[in-house]
């Protein structure tokens, strides 16, 4: 099996997978991918949320057959050409992280929430982000996805424009 991983191509010998597997124990225990992060278990925490195709999913209780052919995201692969997703960056700003355990999972939650909604309401936020945060962050949550969605907004209405001129 291969998998597309933060923008790589991933072989996974046949012989050693069992394709029924938690696609949560391939990323971490095959491929050593260990900021996605086991919580609960059973899909209620969000700790282990990586993205499928653009959507947020619960790794977890997702077997790895679920993945073949889609395009995964993990938070190692959040960031790009070597700079922070604005994201991070509002979420450093905006002193999100307390304890930091279930911070990959909101975040993969919260970039899948921006690609298809680009100025969401705090209740949007709140029914987009279902992840559990026992240090009670929501607050600066909601606040670091409205930073981000501000700035993700202006950059991308820069480049239209600048297209627009061209």
């Amino acid at each position: 099996m291969e998998l597309d991983i933060n923008g790589q191509r991933q072989a996974l010998p046949d012989e050693q997978l069992d394709r029924s597997m938690p696609l949560l124990w391939v990323l971490r225990d095959m491929l050593h991918l260990t900021g996605t992060k086991f919580g609960c278990g059973v899909a209620a925490c969000g700790a282990c949320t990586v993205r499928v195709d653009g959507e947020a999913v619960r790794a977890c209780v997702t077997p790895v057959a679920f993945a073949e052919g889609k395009r995964l995201q993990t938070i190692e692969g959040l960031a790009s050409g070597g700079k922070p997703h604005p994201l991070q960056r509002a979420w450093i700003e905006q002193q999100v992280p307390q304890c930091g355990y279930c911070q990959s999972g909101m975040l993969m939650a919260a970039a899948a929430l921006l690609e298809r909604n680009p100025d969401p309401s705090d209740a949007e936020i709140d029914a987009a982000i279902t992840n559990l945060c026992r240090c009670g962050t929501y607050p600066r949550v909601r606040q670091a996805i409205k930073v981000a969605a501000q700035e993700l907004r202006s950059t991308s209405r820069g480049w239209g424009d600048a297209a627009r001129q061209s």
